[in-house]
């Protein structure tokens, strides 16, 4: 499920960023960027916020915006004095001038350092309750797209529920159908006066069976009533949600293979169409 959240704050001198974002996937990713003093709590953090996006491709960023103040580069003495002796000597030896060679040692490798910061506990709470409210905004954010999913799985499950009720008159037509096509067939290679009735009823019924789906519209009804269920009970059950999805698209497809009917058929494409959407969405669902 998708999300986003930003928090900003001043903590210190700093003013800090946090953003959380999030985007549709199976398993959770999670992917923590955050200035390196910061680092020894990064675990501690993917543990928090990974138990609470639970999937996703998730990103977590954590950044300030550094104060010319605060400039940590120093000059790096030892090396400095290093370089000096090591260019008089050269000068020395080849001939050269001596003059303001501490010009040129400067320009060396490594003779600029930057201090090392020091991680800083205080701070750090300042920092994790930027995290927090951008995570709050991040829930926001997805509860607002959930409660929008589950109008459209209602919507849906509604028509599915609607078109399966609508195949009562659909089926007893085609029960029909199929009884003036047998005697129809019977008579045009079979004496009418010699036709048995009773293998007559017999045969029909055969074939009324064979293409009886009052089974499957029943598993297919509570597959939909379970959907429903699942929905507005409890909490990280889009996996749940695709099994039964997965469930009712089988009912669907025997439906389809025993309709025998043009009619039929439509009404089998239409749930189809519908159910495909459902399982399209449902991978956006925690």
């Amino acid at each position: 499920m998708t999300g986003y959240g930003k928090a900003e704050g001043a903590v210190g001198s700093r003013k800090y960023t946090v953003e959380v974002r999030s985007l549709n996937g199976k398993n959770l990713d999670l992917q923590v960027r955050m200035p390196s003093v910061l680092k020894q709590k990064e675990m501690d953090l993917r543990t928090e916020l990974g138990a609470r996006i639970v999937r996703g491709k998730s990103d977590v960023a954590i950044h300030f915006e550094a104060d010319a103040s605060e400039a940590r580069h120093e000059l790096n003495g030892p090396a400095i004095c290093q370089y000096v002796k090591d260019l008089e000597a050269l000068a020395t030896e080849t001939g050269q001038p001596t003059s303001n060679l501490l010009a040129t040692a400067v320009r060396f490798p490594d003779a600029m350092q930057t201090s090392k910061e020091a991680f800083d506990e205080e701070a750090w709470n300042g920092i994790h309750a930027l995290v927090l409210e951008a995570t709050e905004q991040f829930d926001v954010f997805r509860n607002t797209e959930g409660a929008t999913l589950a109008a459209d799985f209602k919507g849906r499950l509604d028509t599915i529920a609607g078109l399966e009720a609508g195949l009562d008159p659909l089926l007893e037509a085609r029960i029909q159908r199929v009884r003036d096509r047998i005697r129809t067939n019977l008579e045009e290679t079979i004496d009418r006066s010699t036709l048995d009735e009773g293998r007559f009823e017999q045969e029909v019924l055969y074939y009324i069976e064979k293409m009886d789906v009052s089974e499957e519209r029943t598993r297919l009804n509570a597959h939909i009533a379970y959907f429903r269920e699942i929905m507005d009970t409890g909490e990280n059950q889009g996996k749940k949600l695709g099994f039964v999805a997965q469930e009712m698209g089988r009912e669907i497809n025997t439906l389809g293979s025993k309709a025998n009917d043009s009619d039929l058929q439509r009404i089998v494409v239409q749930m189809k169409d519908e159910l495909e959407k459902i399982k399209e969405q449902v991978l956006n669902v925690l």
